[in-house]
């Protein structure tokens, strides 16, 4: 074991647990999983831009090597210090070998990374030695924190609403009027504005530190450089992104994240991040260096039988190997790391059946991965969500392993929008999906509604307002032609493409956007707005702007005066969903057909009582949702047609009509105890547009 003259170091031998920079009382334990390394150095820095480290310290395989793992106890090592690692090996792409002597590598378990200007994505690529400009770890101690009373909220599934936001895109605007805009407390101060929506749970697109160097392109027509925005290029996935925090200091983002966390739960709103196991920002074989591949590439991915590519499960160029013994450890290490040091709620996972793949990619049933952590007690209040497909056609939605898991439900969107549109052959579907897509999910051990997260809009396609404005995607600025993002957008434009001045074509849109909202909150199923769609935010048509850091993103917080009474549609909505328990407390007990509950809760109507129209002509439908205990019906007539249709109402003892996307504000929704009672044994729906009408009085069946 060798050093530089930090003599007053006195190196320790360390232990191979726990894994990462740990802080004890004999000083900072220093421990890595390696396999196949035949040499380890730790490297440490006083500053992260220094072109050589103050020390380095070689591992003595036979004194800090016990069987895979490298470590050593430095006594004088505390908060704050930064370091990386240098790890020697053999360099045999064909056996899936990349090590490198000359990259720094970050720690897989860091809790914190240290960057500056100086940090370059390029520099990682190659074999030359990129001291000076690569990312390092921190050594933080996250004990500092006063939490107070703080704990993770864990609340109902049956009563969540969420709320997908990206916490740089919510304030970066100069329309935001926040201090410190595009911060973890930027986002903190519109807490009151989610709170007026109602909205029970924030969804963040990805918090760990990524590389916003990922993309290396500009934007063709201002020539701007693009960054990578959304966060899906992964590089420390236990410490919070510096570029969110006031300061460049991790300790600084660790502790606003945690501000964050802590104000988001004194307003009753969980906090759900968006990670991604699928895949790193290392890339593929052509890639750059930042840790897991210069650590034990062939643990760390999967590989193809040609060992030097990596297989593309994930379309960004590599798949993790979720289901590698050490791999399977550091996924559930890293999610109790975001419960236990930052309590957060829950956690949806990108690309999801990655997970389910085994180390030769093929897809199994139960994988290791995710029954440890549907079973892991530290992990056993948090709500689990999986984007249940990947980018290699494995499409699980409907089928996802275990009991506890939710799914993003892309049915339920693609579904309701072609009914929106007036598409044929949508009615069946639509019914489906507004009665917790039974078809789906009725295999699961114990059927419960809110397996179906239903969503008509997210971060990775249009937003509501492009949905209504645009036919198809315009994704210019994006540098790559147009090629990228999906085509199959299900859109309808309202009759011109793109902005309009012609008042009809604006209130058919208007009036489209409540029609999506309105299903969507009264499905079967926990429902998920998209940040900004409450007043109508626009990307121009771009249904792919993860590399778009700069006003095509970003919340335009002046269209909520524009589009105020739309905010205020969500936000009674939202309300109106929470308050019925109608439309959120559906379960089938284990053994139960769920066709039972189905049949037995719910009954179709079409313009006659109990006669839908199934036909593939037909564009209309209504829905009678019977009464659960304590709360009355609910009646939903859906009228996608070019005419307005004459519904029969179901005999009641009256109905009121809460909603009607066909009126003007405000009488489009107006609370319940001052909506109107519907005069007659018929409604009339105007041409596209939703009605929701409560039973007044006493619960019925027709």
């Amino acid at each position: 074991m060798t050093s530089s003259p930090r003599a007053e170091q006195r190196p320790l031998r360390g232990a191979p647990y726990p894994l990462g920079a740990t802080i004890t009382e004999q000083g900072t334990n220093f421990s890595l999983f390696s396999a196949h390394a035949t040499s380890v150095e730790l490297l440490l820095f006083d500053r992260c831009d220094q072109d050589e480290p103050s020390a380095v310290f070689l591992l003595d395989p036979k004194l800090n090597r016990t069987y895979y793992y490298w470590h050593i106890l430095l006594p004088s090592v505390c908060h704050g210090q930064i370091y990386a690692y240098r790890v020697d090996g053999p360099f045999r792409p064909e056996a899936g070998h990349r090590f490198s002597p000359h990259k720094l590598l970050l720690d897989p378990y860091t809790q914190g990374v240290a960057c500056t200007d100086r940090w370059s994505r390029l520099d990682a690529y190659g074999h030359h030695d990129n001291t000076a400009t690569a990312l390092k770890s921190m050594v933080l101690d996250l004990d500092r924190y006063d939490w107070e009373d703080d704990a993770p909220l864990q609340r109902r599934w049956d009563d969540t609403v969420i709320y997908e936001a990206h916490v740089k895109g919510m304030t970066a605007h100069r329309s935001s009027g926040v201090e410190h805009a595009g911060t973890y407390g930027g986002f903190a101060a519109k807490i009151p504005h989610l709170q007026e929506l109602g909205v029970t749970a924030v969804e963040f697109l990805p918090i760990q530190q990524f590389d916003e160097q990922e993309v290396m392109r500009r934007d063709p027509t201002t020539g701007n450089r693009l960054t990578n925005y959304w966060g899906y290029a992964p590089v420390a996935y236990m410490a919070p992104h510096v570029g969110f925090a006031t300061q460049p200091d991790p300790m600084v983002a660790a502790d606003e994240f945690r501000d964050l966390v802590k104000a988001l739960h004194r307003a009753g709103i969980e906090v759900i991040l968006d990670i991604a196991f699928s895949h790193t920002a290392e890339n593929d074989h052509t890639g750059p260096t930042f840790g897991f591949r210069g650590l034990e590439n062939v643990a760390y991915y999967i590989l193809q039988e040609d060992r030097r590519l990596y297989a593309n499960f994930s379309g960004c160029g590599n798949t993790v190997n979720c289901n590698h013994s050490i791999v399977r450890r550091f996924i559930v290490d890293c999610l109790r790391h975001w419960v236990q040091r930052y309590h957060v709620d829950g956690f949806r996972f990108d690309l999801a059946s990655v997970l389910s793949r085994n180390e030769d990619g093929e897809a199994v049933e139960d994988a290791p991965i995710l029954w440890q952590i549907e079973s892991d007690p530290v992990l056993a209040g948090t709500k689990l969500i999986a984007e249940a497909w990947d980018a290699a056609g494995l499409y699980q939605v409907g089928s996802f392993t275990g009991d506890r898991w939710t799914e993003w439900n892309g049915r339920f969107r693609d579904d309701v929008r072609r009914f929106v549109r007036g598409d044929d052959s949508a009615v069946r579907d639509l019914a489906r999906r507004l009665t917790g897509s039974f078809d789906m999910f009725a295999d699961k051990p114990s059927y419960a509604t809110h397996r179906s997260i239903n969503y008509a809009t997210a971060h990775d396609g249009f937003t509501l307002h492009d949905l209504v404005s645009y036919n198809v995607k315009h994704n210019e600025a994006n540098g790559e032609g147009n090629r990228d993002g999906t085509d199959l957008n299900l859109s309808w434009n309202c009759g011109v493409e793109g902005p309009s001045d012609d008042p009809r074509i604006l209130a058919l849109r208007q009036r489209q956007m409540r029609n999506h909202l309105a299903l969507l909150m009264v499905a079967w199923g926990t429902p998920m707005l998209l940040g900004g769609d409450e007043f109508a935010r626009t990307q121009q048509g771009n249904n792919n702007a993860y590399c778009q850091d700069n006003d095509i993103s970003w919340v335009d917080w002046a269209r909520g005066q524009e589009h105020g009474d739309l905010a205020r549609f969500v936000a009674q909505l939202v309300a109106f969903r929470r308050r019925h328990a109608t439309l959120t407390n559906v379960r089938a007990p284990n053994g139960q057909d769920p066709e039972q509950i189905l049949h037995s809760q719910v009954t179709f109507h079409g313009v006659r009582l109990g006669k839908p129209d199934w036909s593939d002509h037909s564009h209309s439908l209504a829905v009678q949702f019977h009464a659960a205990p304590g709360d009355v019906e609910v009646y939903v007539a859906a009228n996608a047609y070019h005419r307005a249709l004459s519904f029969e109402l179901p005999s009641a003892h009256g109905w009121r009509r809460v909603i009607d996307t066909a009126l003007p504000t405000p009488d489009d929704i107006v609370p319940e105890d001052e909506a109107p009672l519907v005069k007659g044994e018929r409604y009339r729906v105007q041409s596209r547009s939703v009605v929701v009408l409560i039973a007044k009085g006493r619960p019925s069946r027709i």
